[in-house]
């Protein structure tokens, strides 16, 4: 693990700001990887592309900060402060999240796998399109997030909050979402094939066109009136 100064992290990512600004004519591409940047701050920083793999980055503060595209690959980021900040199609796989703070965070098409999100904050974050398959949510608070079409199969959403999240198209099979709560949650579309949803509150989300699911699942879940089930597409159980 590199030891660098908080000065000569200023000068790198000063030299990184300026390379994206010029479209790469000058500064240099920022290389923070395999570091040791424990609770600095990189809050508002644009930090577009850059490599952050392997690093140590608890605690560091990432407010509103512009990290499209950037390398974040096995990054330990334990109680981060990622709000606001813009992660589109960054690459976070075995990325270490937990209990950090990503609230309104632009996380769309991002590549997730296998991501340790346990007790974090997602609320109103934008995760359309995102992979998540095999990620550890368990716990964590995803109020409100756009999950359109994001891939979280095989994933742990184990008491994830998830009231009043777009679900919509999303890939959800084989999850894990026992105790969740979805109440009010929109998820037609999504497929649910081999989803554990036992004693998941389900009470007034949209279950429209949903695929995958046995009445054996559903029946294991909490429903209401409010629930919305017309047009689900039931598997046979010998299918499931």
């Amino acid at each position: 693990m590199r030891r660098i100064s908080v000065e000569e992290v200023h000068r790198i990512i000063t030299a990184h700001e300026l390379y994206v600004q010029s479209g790469r004519k000058q500064g240099a591409h920022g290389d923070l990887s395999s570091a040791d940047l424990t609770r600095m701050d990189f809050a508002r920083k644009i930090l577009r592309r850059v490599r952050m793999d392997k690093s140590q980055l608890m605690g560091a503060d990432f407010t509103d900060a512009n990290l499209e595209r950037a390398n974040l690959v096995g990054a330990k980021l334990q109680g981060a402060r990622l709000t606001g900040a813009c992660l589109r199609k960054a690459r976070l796989s075995g990325v270490n999240l937990a209990s950090a703070n990503l609230e309104n965070a632009d996380l769309s098409e991002a590549d997730m796998e296998f991501a340790l999100f346990p007790t974090a904050t997602l609320i109103g974050a934008v995760l359309r399109g995102a992979d998540m398959s095999g990620a550890i949510l368990e716990r964590a608070d995803l109020r409100s997030t756009d999950l359109r079409a994001a891939n979280l199969r095989g994933a742990d959403l184990r008491q994830v909050q998830l009231d009043g999240a777009d679900l919509r198209d999303a890939r959800i099979g084989g999850a894990f979402l026992g105790e969740a709560s979805l109440n009010g949650a929109d998820l037609r579309g999504a497929y649910l094939r081999a989803a554990n949803i036992e004693s998941a509150d389900l009470r007034g989300s949209d279950l429209r066109g949903v695929v995958g699911l046995t009445k054996a699942q559903l029946s294991t879940a909490r429903l209401n009136p409010n629930t919305r089930l017309s047009n689900v597409i039931f598997l046979e159980e010998n299918d499931s």
